[in-house]
């Protein structure tokens, strides 16, 4: 069951926010389709990221895949753990799972992305 509390985009990844900072991470339905995964690429604590835009890569055994921005803003925390341990992502997307900890430029931006509901009719198209 995916969190009631997140925020989703269409690209797979969901949003926390707690004051300004939004914590990014990507969904179980991301996980699930990769598959087996090896290797992740993240950018570093003060880098900048802007919505819609590429801030890393997401590498299994069938594909590399773009990890996108939610959101744009300056990058406050990187989980730097899950490069060693991708496992956690299989494991706990919605928690330990975390990629990112944004601080966000513009709000705003947080309304073009969509609720749980919306997401799982997302998925459901996708199906």
């Amino acid at each position: 069951m995916r969190p009631k509390e997140l925020l989703y985009s269409e690209t797979h990844e969901w949003v926390k926010v707690n004051g300004g900072v939004a914590t990014v991470g990507i969904t179980d339905h991301a996980v699930e389709h990769l598959s087996d995964l090896v290797y992740i690429e993240l950018p570093r604590k003060g880098d900048r990221v802007t919505r819609g835009q590429p801030f890393g890569t997401i590498e299994s055994v069938k594909a590399v895949s773009d990890l996108n921005a939610p959101v744009t803003g300056t990058i406050v925390e990187v989980n730097d753990g899950l490069a060693d341990q991708l496992d956690i992502l299989a494991g706990d997307p919605f928690g330990s799972g975390w990629l990112l900890k944004i601080e966000l430029g513009d709000a705003s931006e947080l309304e073009a992305l969509v609720s749980p509901t919306s997401y799982e009719e997302i998925l459901a198209r996708e199906s």
